[in-house]
């Protein structure tokens, strides 16, 4: 089920990245539903994509690399 919007994603998500990390989850999700019928899958897909743009920093945040 793709999102719509950033509303839609799940408290994980928007409860510990910030907007732009959650834009770039959505439309990564988005995209890999389409393609992985799996949804434990197409959620993978979207970290990933994150973590290549994000990091946690000492205090536990996410923030850009």
């Amino acid at each position: 089920m793709p999102y719509n919007s950033l509303k839609e994603l799940p408290n994980g998500v928007k409860d510990n990245l910030p907007h732009h990390a959650q834009e770039i989850y959505k439309e990564a999700f988005n995209s890999a539903s389409d393609e992985y019928k799996e949804e434990a899958t197409a959620h993978k897909v979207p970290w990933n994509t994150v973590k290549t743009k994000y990091k946690k920093d000492n205090d536990d945040n996410c923030v850009k690399k």
